[in-house]
């Protein structure tokens, strides 16, 4: 099995936000997905990101504060799970709840063994 990382963007849940009985309902979808994956034994890991952060850049190391993009385009979270091929991870992905939004959406990567 390989390991694929699910990088998390858009989906701005600020208008569930407004209603708590919705921003619950939607948070359940999440915990479902993630507890099926869970007891399959596919979750390796997952956490929302904070919208804040800094940025090293270059080799002087000059930090900044960032992200700078739009919304959108920002990462949100992550997930790590394991899967036969990248059809496999397609298809796990495919339940997300961020695409339940019409900007949702789950950027799929393969992660690469480190050979040392």
């Amino acid at each position: 099995m390989n390991e694929y990382l699910f990088l998390f963007r858009g989906g701005d849940g600020s208008t569930l936000k407004k209603s708590s009985e919705a921003w619950q309902a939607h948070m359940q979808k999440w915990m479902i997905w993630m507890s099926d994956l869970a007891e399959k034994k596919l979750l390796l890991g997952a956490q929302p990101l904070s919208t804040d952060g800094k940025q090293l850049t270059g080799n002087k190391k000059i930090i900044t504060d960032g992200p700078f993009m739009e919304g959108k385009e920002m990462v949100g979270g992550y997930l790590i799970c394991k899967a036969f091929s990248y059809d496999d991870a397609l298809e796990i992905a495919k339940g997300c709840p961020i695409l339940e939004f019409d900007d949702g959406k789950v950027e799929v990567r393969q992660i690469q063994e480190l050979k040392i």
